[in-house]
């Protein structure tokens, strides 16, 4: 319970939330695609307000499919009366049918054609930023920085164009590797453990402590990369018994952790960046004026970030005390 606790308190409501909204490339590649730096700002707050919706989109339907659908009925009374697991191999069926039991039963031909076009429409949405995101660090964060200097465009166009095709052939694989969970949210909960919960430990630490070398930043993000893939392995052999995303909560937990004590660790046995080389990367290190458009008038109140921040906080309360 312990555990469980702590994965789901820091874990799932420190690590992995802010992590997803500061370091996830996807959001944070149409941050750095916008015009101006309030518009950067106002990027993950507007983004948040349809994000508050999704919780309705998942559970609303899931109850309707539990009333109108005869096979969803069935395995909810026999769920609830024996286990899961029976109600599975007697039905056949899981939650995780619920909407595309639900489309099959109450759609017309013609909508049920329109609705499975918008989950394909969707699916597709979500691959193109993720594979784009992809390639932009691979040709441009990677290969340009470590690899092969000073090119021209057309070349990094090409390398990036090649990082598209492997990710795409990367992405059929892991698709395999995704059906041996039992759902998908588990695989992406596992995934985010393991990657996003490290990134975001050493971009925060980077952010704020100047002193921090990037050597230090290496070490902290493999470290806490194999810590994460470590609780992993011990969740899976039964070491730890942690049901659901439980596991994942805890890895992304721990990793943070050991990303932060293995930085602080290499950070004082490495030599820092000269502080000139920090501006717009440190905190402390950039002038208030970068932070800011030079020359623009003031926007009005509803655009600027920090109401409609608010504004976004005031509703999350309100929906966590209403229906937490």
């Amino acid at each position: 319970p312990v555990l469980s606790v702590v994965g789901i308190v820091f874990g799932l409501g420190f690590v992995l939330s802010f992590g997803y909204w500061t370091t996830n490339f996807v959001e944070v590649q149409r941050a750095m695609a916008s015009k101006s730096i309030n518009a950067a700002r106002l990027t993950p707050i507007l983004g948040s307000f349809p994000k508050m919706l999704i919780p309705f989109i998942v559970i609303i339907p899931g109850m309707i499919s539990a009333v109108l659908v005869t096979q969803m009925t069935q395995f909810k009374q026999i769920a609830s009366t024996v286990d899961e697991a029976t109600a599975i191999e007697q039905t056949g069926v899981t939650y995780n049918d619920a909407l595309l039991l639900l489309m099959r039963e109450v759609l017309p031909n013609g909508l049920l054609g329109i609705a499975i076009a918008g989950l394909l429409a969707a699916f597709m949405a979500g691959m193109a930023a993720n594979i784009s995101a992809f390639n932009t660090v691979f040709s441009y964060d990677l290969w340009q920085q470590y690899v092969v200097k000073d090119r021209e465009d057309g070349y990094y166009l090409k390398v990036g164009r090649y990082a598209t095709i492997g990710a795409c052939i990367v992405a059929i694989f892991t698709a395999l590797i995704a059906g041996n969970f039992s759902n998908l949210m588990d695989y992406l909960q596992t995934l985010f453990g393991f990657f996003n919960a490290p990134l975001f430990a050493t971009f925060i630490l980077g952010m704020f402590w100047k002193r921090m070398s990037a050597t230090a930043g290496w070490v902290g993000l493999v470290g806490g990369t194999l810590s994460a893939v470590a609780v992993f392995v011990l969740a899976e052999t039964g070491v730890l018994d942690l049901p659901g995303q439980g596991a994942a909560f805890l890895a992304a937990s721990t990793a943070f952790v050991v990303d932060i004590i293995l930085s602080v660790i290499v950070t004082f046995r490495t030599a820092p960046k000269p502080a000139h080389e920090l501006r717009g990367l440190v905190y402390s290190e950039t002038p208030k004026t970068d932070l800011e458009d030079l020359g623009e008038p003031k926007p009005p109140v509803w655009k600027r970030p920090v109401p409609i921040a608010g504004v976004a906080l005031v509703l999350v309360i309100i929906l966590n005390v209403t229906f937490g």
